[in-house]
């Protein structure tokens, strides 16, 4: 045996897969987050830790789920990426028809649902990772009874007056 250290093999479970937390292996899961697969498509290599472990570590490794964070917020913006390729692929919206009483081209109704599919359900992911940047914009507005508002609008002269009656409040507490 050498002076130099030798490197440990990587612990791993029943199933063959890495389970000890290492740094190496949060970055290839959190790039690969990044790029927008999904974790249990991460997961499904063999040279990856199963899901529990990843979940796991996210509750034992505080910067771990920092970095896990930010690779799916990333996630998102590429999420939005995708969406304007698949709008502007028009590839599949038309198909050749063979039939002879009727040739020509017919709208794919099948390709087009999917494709509203596909930016619909990327939409919906993209709001949820990011809802700051891509989620709903809401406006919230508060009213009384019957629509009313809460605070009711006072004219100037009422201002006036309740001005004037506080003031002499105050000039007969002085007294």
């Amino acid at each position: 045996m050498t002076d130099e250290a030798q490197e440990t093999p990587p612990v791993r479970n029943k199933g063959g897969r890495p389970s000890e937390y290492t740094q190496e292996t949060a970055d290839r899961i959190c790039s690969q987050l990044a790029e927008g697969k999904s974790l249990r498509t991460v997961c499904k290599a063999d040279d990856m830790p199963c899901m529990q472990t990843v979940f796991n570590w996210m509750r034992a490794y505080p910067q771990f789920l920092d970095q896990y964070t930010r690779a799916k917020e990333e996630s998102a913006d590429l999420l939005v990426e995708e969406m304007l390729d698949i709008s502007d692929d028009a590839t599949n919206d038309w198909m050749e028809v063979h039939d002879k009483d009727n040739p020509g081209y017919r709208l794919n109704g099948e390709a087009i649902n999917r494709s509203r599919l596909r930016v619909d359900t990327r939409k919906w992911i993209a709001a949820k990772l990011k809802p700051k940047k891509y989620g709903e914009r809401l406006q919230t507005e508060v009213t009384g009874a019957d629509g009313k508002d809460l605070i009711p609008q006072t004219s100037d002269l009422d201002l006036a007056r309740r001005l004037a009656f506080l003031l002499q409040q105050g000039a007969n507490a002085q007294k």
